[in-house]
């Protein structure tokens, strides 16, 4: 069960510092190589640079809660909300998928067949 843990690459949880401004004050993030590979994924889906997407999330946290007391911390938890939220994402495409199979007990006989019909072809 923990292969899928145990076999990662070292690289990726090696940490990995990089100096950034934000609103012209310089600071550095040292984050996982993971991290800042699932960082550059939201940030291109977004269609912006990393440090852009990074400078956005401290203002958005800053505020939403005036303050943020670790913004590495911070952003290795979005890191794992935005796995989190594309993994169930997943599983619930993949019931839905599943679901005409589970509908089929309800519908009709005459539905249920063309139903049947149409999936044999």
């Amino acid at each position: 069960m923990c292969d899928i843990y145990v076999s990662a690459d070292p690289i990726q949880y090696e940490q990995r510092t990089r100096s950034m401004r934000i609103h012209g004050v310089v600071t550095s993030i040292r984050l996982e190589n993971l991290c800042w590979d699932v960082l550059a994924r939201i940030a291109s889906k977004d269609q912006l640079s990393t440090n852009q997407l990074i400078s956005q999330l401290y203002d958005e946290i800053i505020s939403r809660q005036g303050r943020v007391d670790n913004l590495s911390s911070f952003l290795r938890v979005s890191c794992m909300r935005y796995l989190s939220y594309v993994a169930e994402k997943h599983e619930k495409d993949h019931l839905m998928m599943s679901q005409p199979v589970e509908l089929a007990e309800k519908m009709p006989a005459q539905v249920h067949k063309l139903t049947m019909r149409r999936q044999a072809s």
